[in-house]
């Protein structure tokens, strides 16, 4: 199959090393997150000493096609391509990959939700990144879509950011796929901020790895990537991401706020199907653990469908059962500059992988999708 025309709805910037130093409130200026040399390679630290992780894995795209096993978790930023943080590099980028237009979030940003840093310094890094992102993607508008970041452990805060970010011209924000213990999606407080993204029209992404610390969160980038079960938690991130959608669908979320999007961001898709045939099945058969009885005819997969968007990159099992979790809602994404980017082969392997698919399934889940959740013209 030939797909000629393709919207990433997961991409990432790098960012640059003076990021939080040039940015940030003057108030938290010394205890921003910077870089350190370690050796050959730079790392990124916050306050005193907290690790936020290295550059390797980030900023090596294309190199999985090349020698994978040249493939590292440290280097140096010089090692980055400039793609990774200006945009008009990242326009030839772009036009290598026959990519039209890209859903763009943050890379180091995205790591300092796994770890401890204090939460009003966290809220300070997010609105400094949201700055930059803003003026990242502004020269290119209809290209470069740029989401926003916003702390949620305090909820008039996120909404104050979540609208300045409206105002900045982002187009969606991320948000934790685990809020931390005492602060799940289930919760009333967290409806002024449902509230809020209706309102705005700006989608909530749930991006993998974004899991405030917690039983059983693992920091795997941010952290030490030799701890103990490592692979297994990457291998299952899903839970997390299925969790917190569960905990908004039985608590009544997406009925009270049917304008609400919110998106499962590099989770890849397979295990979307069985989640709502677990859900329409829950729902049905066990009246007596029900928290909510919807109005009229409504079940959970009706409400997935309605509200709630997936993204993937390879994933062939999620190709096969895309009828159940609805072809409207599934959003492909390149994942550059990442180590596992399909850059810049991303139409050979989109292709492969979509053989078969009927043209006007594959155009959707290509780039139509992307196109009108995110207002591409």
């Amino acid at each position: 199959m030939t797909i000629e025309k393709l919207i990433s709805a997961d991409s990432h910037v790098v960012e640059p090393p003076d990021l939080w130093e040039a940015r940030i409130d003057v108030k938290y200026r010394d205890r921003a997150p910077r870089m350190v040399k370690a050796g050959a390679v730079d790392r990124w630290i916050a306050d005193r000493d907290i690790q936020i992780g290295s550059l390797g894995a980030p900023s090596q795209a294309g190199k999985r096609f090349e020698d994978k096993d040249s493939l590292t978790i440290e280097a140096p930023f010089e090692d980055t391509p400039k793609a990774a943080y200006d945009p008009h590099a990242r326009l030839k980028a772009l036009e290598v990959d026959g990519v039209v237009g890209e859903v763009i979030y943050p890379t180091i940003a995205v790591r300092l939700i796994e770890t401890d840093i204090a939460s009003d310094l966290m809220s300070a890094c997010f609105r400094a990144m949201n700055d930059w992102m803003a003026e990242f993607a502004q020269p290119y508008p209809n290209i470069l879509k740029g989401s926003g970041i916003i702390n949620v452990d305090d909820i008039d805060e996120a909404v104050k950011e979540l609208e300045r970010c409206a105002g900045l011209g982002l187009a969606s924000a991320t948000i934790p796929a685990y809020p931390g213990e005492g602060r799940t999606y289930d919760l009333p407080r967290n409806d002024r901020l449902w509230a809020a993204a209706q309102d705005l029209g700006l989608p909530l992404a749930m991006h993998s790895g974004s899991y405030r610390p917690g039983p059983g969160i693992i920091g795997t980038f941010a952290n030490d990537i030799t701890v103990g079960g490592t692979s297994s938690f990457r291998a299952s991130e899903d839970y997390w991401v299925r969790r917190a959608i569960g905990d908004m669908m039985f608590a009544g979320v997406f009925e009270r706020f049917p304008g609400l999007v919110i998106g499962a961001v590099e989770f890849e898709l397979g295990w979307a199907a069985y989640f709502i045939q677990q859900m329409d099945r829950h729902y049905e058969e066990h009246r007596y653990v029900k928290e909510i009885r919807f109005k009229g005819d409504m079940m959970p997969g009706d409400f997935f469908h309605r509200n709630v968007f997936v993204t993937f990159q390879e994933d062939v099992a999620g190709i096969a059962t895309r009828d159940i979790v609805g072809v409207d809602n599934i959003l492909w994404s390149s994942d550059y500059p990442h180590t596992e980017s399909t850059w810049p082969r991303s139409r050979q392997v989109l292709g492969r992988l979509l053989e078969g698919v009927p043209q006007d399934e594959a155009e959707k889940m290509a780039f139509r999708n992307a196109a009108r959740i995110y207002n591409f013209n």
